[in-house]
């Protein structure tokens, strides 16, 4: 298909258009532990179907897999292989039927300073956390579009965007990229797509606890409510992002305990 016929002209007069749907067949990046694990089974548990790839498939999401079968697709995929992740989406494609939902989740973490770290380690963190991430959505939306369907996707992206933390320079650059993207593609195509981010504050995960026990305790005293987020927090934003009607469109949505307030 021509690579024009993916695209719609921008057009900013009124109409009356439907909403779109519910996601029914989901994509989750970095889907094999932590908050990745934790919305593979928060989807299925609503009836989702989910095609779920990381870089190494954890016993957890592997005992999914084998429960059910016929709604969790999973493989080991590094989300930089374009050609592994162009098969493992036509693997689900066949498998759903359609894709419709997109969770970008993968990343890779940094606790560095700028100056003490390594022009491969910023082109690791750039290529994973922004380059990869983008080109996953491109091949997702080109699908979508193919079919002429309506969908939805989330950015998981992370208050280092928004606020500065040290050590955290390239992340923060990622992180806050994907979300100038998010701004942009919700006006690229409007009423036939649904994109937003969730930035989470600080929480439990292996990248959060390279900044060390006292850090993150300075940071909960500092927080409103007295806490790191848990991916419990998160979990009820992203699926409503997914399954609910919001009228959201090309958001940030911070979820961080009222730290950045």
């Amino acid at each position: 298909m021509p690579e024009n016929s993916y695209a719609r002209p921008y057009d900013d007069s009124p109409t009356d258009h439907p909403a779109i749907p519910p996601a029914s067949s989901v994509v989750v990046s970095g889907a094999s532990r932590g908050l990745g694990l934790a919305l593979v089974q928060d989807l299925l548990a609503n009836g989702v179907n989910v095609a779920a790839f990381a870089r190494t498939i954890t016993p957890k999401l592997r005992e999914l897999s084998a429960a059910r079968p016929q709604m969790l697709l999973t493989r080991s995929i590094d989300i930089t292989r374009t050609d592994d992740v162009v098969r493992f989406l036509d693997e689900a494609n066949r498998q759903f039927g359609s894709l419709d939902g997109l969770i970008n989740n993968a990343a890779v973490g940094q606790d560095s300073l700028l100056v003490t770290t390594s022009e491969e380690s910023i082109h690791k963190i750039v290529e994973t956390n922004l380059i990869a991430t983008l080109n996953l959505t491109r091949l997702f939306l080109r699908r979508l579009f193919a079919e002429r369907r309506a969908g939805r996707v989330v950015m998981i992206t992370s208050i280092c965007a928004q606020r500065g933390y040290p050590g955290l320079a390239v992340y923060a650059a990622t992180k806050g990229g994907l979300e100038s993207a998010t701004r942009a593609l919700a006006r690229e195509y409007r009423e036939r797509l649904a994109i937003n981010c969730v930035a989470p504050g600080f929480f439990g995960s292996e990248m959060s606890a390279s900044l060390g026990q006292e850090q993150l305790e300075s940071i909960a005293r500092r927080t409103p409510t007295g806490k790191l987020v848990d991916t419990t927090d998160i979990l009820p934003v992203v699926r409503s992002l997914i399954l609910e009607q919001t009228n959201l469109n090309g958001q940030v949505l911070t979820v961080d305990g009222g730290a950045s307030a």
